[in-house]
């Protein structure tokens, strides 16, 4: 297991560096993905590891693209949301994840291609977000998405089972995080929104 070495040993949890928006983090790991193969330690690094709300972001944009057809990944996106989210719960100042994840290897052009069909939606989203109701994004109501994002991690490889589930509650995740990233409330908010169509695909499964 790996304490990834920190960048900035000063950066505050949440506290991004040379990431400012969602076309920013598509760019760093479609930049990594020109290679034959892609290791989530490469792109941990290039963000920096003290950059949570870009971390947690990643993952769940992962799940909402293709990449979630593959077998296992949305479990394992799941175990990096749900560690990272905890993290940022507890306040740690750096993340961490175990050797096992960190490792794990994909081809960077089916990366680099899953990543680029995000760009139209990273470009809106980018134009729509600021700096809106700080209070949703700041202490003590903080604690609220960062434990929706624990519990969404959680949960997406008992889900794997239902259909669309994962994909679901990536979006939910990647929403919660980038209002975090950004400081915006209302998108806050709105990451809430997609857990009731996870409670009814959830409720459609086993009845």
């Amino acid at each position: 297991m790996t304490h990834i070495q920190p960048d900035r040993a000063t950066t505050p949890p949440g506290r991004h560096h040379g990431v400012e928006s969602v076309t920013d983090i598509l760019d760093q790991v479609i930049e990594i993905a020109q290679a034959e193969t892609v290791t989530l330690r490469q792109v941990v690094e290039r963000i920096g590891n003290a950059s949570f709300a870009p971390i947690l972001l990643l993952p769940a944009l992962a799940v909402a693209t293709p990449l979630s057809g593959i077998p296992l990944f949305s479990s394992l996106m799941g175990v990096v949301i749900c560690l990272v989210a905890t993290q940022m719960l507890i306040r740690r100042r750096h993340v961490w994840l175990p050797d096992w994840v960190l490792h794990r290897e994909m081809k960077g052009d089916v990366v680099r291609k899953a990543f680029h069909k995000l760009y139209p939606a990273a470009r809106w989203i980018d134009a729509k977000t600021g700096s809106r109701f700080r209070i949703f994004a700041h202490r003590p109501l903080v604690f609220i998405p960062q434990l929706v994002c624990v519990c969404s991690g959680a949960l997406m490889p008992v889900l794997e089972f239902v259909p669309f589930s994962s994909s679901v509650m990536g979006v939910g995740v990647a929403l919660l995080s980038l209002g975090m990233l950004t400081r915006d409330g209302i998108i806050i908010v709105l990451g809430l929104l997609p857990y009731s169509v996870v409670g009814w695909l959830i409720f459609s499964a086993v009845t």
